[in-house]
């Protein structure tokens, strides 16, 4: 038997994971690297089920084609190559490489592979119809860092193993271990919050886990919080509590942050809001008043109609109690691998919104992106212009994206959908080309994105566990070989091309020596160069060297150097929120309308779609129920255990109802990923545990205004027994 240790891919937390291989090469037992410096030997349920994962007998493992009859068939990859290169250059040639989207799925980040090379398949593609998971989870997220601090992803995050006071709106951490704030263990340093005399504070309109181990529970309307940071931010002024701290020398806008204030008192925005006046003052006094404190808000902020202006306000208040980049506050990390805020010097270009607008409605562009809300009209709506082939990579957009069953129906129409997947699933039965990856023990990895925000700084590479199988091809060399397809250089071409081209255009723009990474080819190439002109200047060698992670120490003070704003200064009250507030001012009046909002929930067992076909991560009491209150449930008629019908302006489901008293009156709570029912799907375990697919009830009509992220919280839903 031998030992492999590896970071676990399957979500953000990035546990460390000791593996036993046994010498037939299969894989024994899976748990956490106790002495691993980040994690501790800490893991969750998914992480142990690597094993099943690969072993998996749904899993995909040579690539398919569609032939004539109308069936997917087993090809070589030649064949599949050739099939793909056939399709896809008469759509260019005569309609235009916007006539080709491309959909990014969330699994592409958790992959050292994928991570790199996306980009370079996109730039071949040339297409505008680029869209991504980003715009349903996390882009009003991006879009308010890059405003505020220049760069998309260099988020402050809290930093939990110092702080006295947390607050948390729009996340369960106890169940998702942490979202664009990385690090194992979510549940133990909540803990350790507490138990070094400090405070947990969950706003939520549900009483999840997260909440039920804080010291309060504030519920909220869903769709409300960008009403209650506001007055918390107008607390602070009239309170005469704002201290910038240390960053005061690198912060403008305060005055007009100020202003744009006045109006949101807590009085004026309890009604929609549903807290009390009084508990929205205590809790901005309290944040202040914190030794350290640290506000932080992920998907449920996002995911709202003002996800934007939210997520913005959440550091504004991080800003005005002086607990940016401050011990104990939020802080930047400093990545080995490199970042936009650890390249170069303080300041930059503002990042522009909005440089091209889609076909069908004008949905703004940001950051190289569509909004996926507008994928569905983009195919099936007739016209130049129209969407006619579509790439996904690593997604299940018909589960995942709002107003699904259109986007299932869209699909049928494609003269060409290529999907690089390891499932025939919702989306990839409708592929007329599947590739499958390797599985996560079969490549390498490095969270490159990840720990561009994680809470300590730390590296760890981790090497294949299993060879590849006969014939299999490596993740980078699919994507290059479609990239090298698009740009019309034929299925033959030797992928080597595409690596080198990568390759010589990063080192060229890092003035450094591509011959010093010999003879290292692919992802493993262009990390070692990444670490090599990084802050730390390691190699790669280096980084292997520390079979158990390397420890590269707490967060520490990165302002002013950390800024990439055209000021190079803090930008507290960015044009874009500016505009935006009156939208948000005309929702102050908004009371409830006495019918039901639909609202997501995350489950420690669940994460990406394909994690339903595990067994032992779908068995017990079934995850997939609408949670209704009790004083709900009595005034509609519907029973525990029964069925109910879930209705929207898009869509309808029928959903097993579980009464409980975490949700709030007037809300409903269905989870994300489900569906598994649909003909095709060949994920046996996941179709005896089908559920229904939340986003049936999403409405591509419903999104954010600055981002285009879809609003998946708050939809207006009916319920009624079934």
């Amino acid at each position: 038997m031998t030992l492999h240790f590896r970071t676990c891919p399957l979500c953000e937390a990035t546990c460390a994971l000791e593996i036993e291989v046994k010498d037939d090469g299969s894989v024994g037992r899976i748990r956490g690297d106790r002495d691993d410096p980040w994690s501790k030997g800490y893991i969750c349920p998914k992480g142990s089920t690597l094993k099943q994962l690969h072993e998996d007998p749904d899993r995909v493992r040579t690539p398919m084609v569609r032939g004539e009859d109308g069936e997917l068939h087993p090809a070589t990859w030649d064949e599949a190559f050739g099939e793909v290169e056939h399709r896809l250059m008469p759509i260019i040639e005569e309609h235009g490489r916007d006539a080709v989207a491309i959909y990014i799925g969330n699994p592409t980040v958790h992959n050292l592979a994928g991570l790199l090379f996306t980009k370079p398949l996109v730039k071949a593609l040339g297409t505008k119809n680029v869209y991504s998971a980003s715009t349903v989870d996390q882009r009003p997220k991006e879009i308010s860092t890059g405003l505020m601090f220049g760069t998309p992803i260099a988020f402050a995050v809290p930093d939990l193993d110092r702080t006295d006071y947390l607050m948390i709106l729009g996340g369960n951490p106890w169940a998702s271990n942490g979202s664009l704030a990385t690090a194992p263990d979510w549940p133990g340093r909540l803990k350790g919050i507490q138990e070094r005399g400090g405070r947990v504070v969950v706003v939520d309109p549900k009483r999840t886990k997260t909440a039920e181990e804080a010291e309060e529970h504030v519920p909220i309307r869903p769709g409300a919080d960008a009403l209650l940071l506001m007055a918390m931010v107008n607390v602070l002024f009239t309170d005469g509590l704002v201290d910038l701290g240390d960053a005061a020398g690198y912060v403008d806008g305060v005055e007009v942050v100020r202003d744009l204030c006045a109006e949101f008192t807590p009085e004026a925005v309890s009604e929609a809001c549903a807290i009390d006046a009084s508990t929205i003052r205590r809790l901005a006094r309290e944040v202040a008043a914190a030794p350290t404190a640290a506000v932080y808000g992920r998907v449920g902020t996002s995911t709202q109609e003002f996800g934007t202006l939210c997520c913005w306000l959440v550091d504004v208040i991080n800003t005005l109690t002086g607990n940016l980049d401050r011990p104990g506050g939020v802080m930047f990390s400093k990545p080995a691998a490199g970042s936009g805020n650890t390249r170069g010097s303080r300041g930059g270009r503002e990042i522009k919104l909005g440089r091209h607008r889609s076909r069908v409605r004008g949905l703004p562009e940001t950051l190289g992106e569509l909004p996926v809300v507008c994928l569905a009209e983009e195919i099936d709506t007739p016209g130049e212009g129209q969407v006619r082939g579509l790439i996904t990579l690593a997604g299940n957009p018909v589960l995942s994206t709002p107003n699904g069953g259109r986007l299932d129906a869209a699909m049928e129409q494609l003269e060409l959908v290529v999907c690089v997947d390891p499932y025939l699933n919702e989306t990839t039965r409708h592929a007329h080309v599947l590739l499958p990856p390797p599985s996560a023990l079969q490549r390498s990895h490095y969270d490159v994105g990840f720990w561009s925000f994680s809470m300590r700084n730390y590296a760890k590479y981790s090497a294949p566990v299993l060879p590849l199988d006969g014939g299999q091809v490596d993740e980078w060399k699919i994507l290059a070989k479609l990239a090298l397809i698009a740009q019309g250089m034929g299925a033959d071409a030797d992928v080597s091309v595409a690596d080198d081209l990568v390759i010589d255009t990063l080192a060229r723009s890092a003035g450094f020596d591509v011959s010093l990474l010999a003879p290292r080819v692919g992802p493993e190439r262009i990390l070692d160069l990444m670490l090599r002109t990084g802050p730390y200047q390691l190699t790669l060698d280096e980084v292997m060297a520390h079979e158990h992670g390397l420890d590269l120490g707490p967060l520490e003070p990165r302002l002013p150097d950390a800024l990439r704003t055209a000021s190079g200064n803090v930008e507290l009250a960015p044009q874009p929120m500016v505009d935006d507030v009156p939208r948000l001012r005309a929702a102050l009046g908004r009371a409830s309308s006495g019918g039901f909002v639909l609202i997501g929930r995350r489950h420690l067992r669940s994460n990406n779609s394909w994690m339903h076909n595990v067994n032992v991560l779908v068995k017990g009491k079934p995850q997939c129920t609408l949670q209704v209150n009790p004083s709900d449930a009595e005034r509609v008629g519907i029973t525990d255990g029964g069925s109910a019908k879930v209705s929207s302006r898009v869509g309808a489901v029928v959903a097993d109802v579980e009464i409980t008293d975490a949700v709030m009156p007037g809300v409903v709570s269905l989870p994300h990923g489900w569906g598994h029912d649909l003909p095709g799907v060949q994920m046996s375990i996941a179709s005896a545990h089908a559920g229904v697919n939340s986003n049936v009830l999403a409405d591509e009509e419903m999104f954010d205004v600055i981002s285009g992220n879809a609003v998946l919280n708050g939809i207006p839903v009916e319920v009624v027994p079934a």
